[in-house]
C-alpha cells in the first residue's frame, strides 16, 4: 500500500490530466494545421497513457482518484471558447494550451513540493506529468 502523500500526489495527477485531455480535446476540431493536429493528438494519447498509470495504482491502493473542480473546468472551457470566437487561428490554440501548460507545470511541482514523503513511484509519474507538459509547451512555441 502506498502512503498517504503518495495517494494525494497521484489524485492531483490524476486531476490534472483529465485537466489536459479535456483542454486538447476542447482545441481539437478548431486546428487548421496537421502538424498541431498532430502534436495535439500525441499529446492526448500520451496523457492517457500516464492515467493509466495512475489509475492502476489508485486502483490497488482502493482509491478512486480526483476530478478537477468544475469550477476550474467550466472557467478553462468559457475561456477557451471565448477567445476562439474572438479568434478562430492555430496561434490561438496554441496560446491556450501553453498557457494550460504553464498552470500545469505549476500546479504539479507544488503538489511535488507539498507531498514530501510521496514514494518515488508517485513522484516519478508527477515528475512526468510535469515533463510532459513542458515539452508541450515549448513544442508549441513556433505556433504562437
Amino acid at each position: 500500500m502506498l502512503n498517504d502523500d503518495s495517494i494525494k500526489l497521484l489524485r492531483e495527477c490524476d486531476a490534472g490530466i483529465i485537466m489536459g485531455i479535456n483542454s486538447l480535446k476542447d482545441v481539437r476540431d478548431d486546428i487548421k494545421d496537421f502538424e498541431l493536429a498532430d502534436i495535439i493528438d500525441n499529446s492526448i494519447d500520451t496523457h492517457k497513457l500516464l492515467k493509466e498509470k495512475v489509475e492502476k495504482l489508485l486502483d490497488e491502493n482502493n482509491d478512486d482518484g480526483k476530478m478537477p473542480s468544475a469550477v476550474a473546468e467550466t472557467m478553462s472551457w468559457m475561456k477557451t471558447n471565448i477567445k476562439l470566437i474572438a479568434d478562430n487561428t492555430d496561434a490561438t490554440v496554441a496560446d491556450l494550451i501553453t498557457d494550460g501548460c504553464s498552470m500545469g507545470v505549476k500546479s504539479i511541482s507544488r503538489y511535488i513540493n507539498q507531498y514530501t514523503k510521496a514514494e518515488p513511484v508517485a513522484v516519478s509519474i508527477a515528475k512526468n506529468l510535469r515533463d510532459i507538459e513542458e515539452e508541450l509547451e515549448i513544442e508549441l512555441r513556433e505556433y504562437l
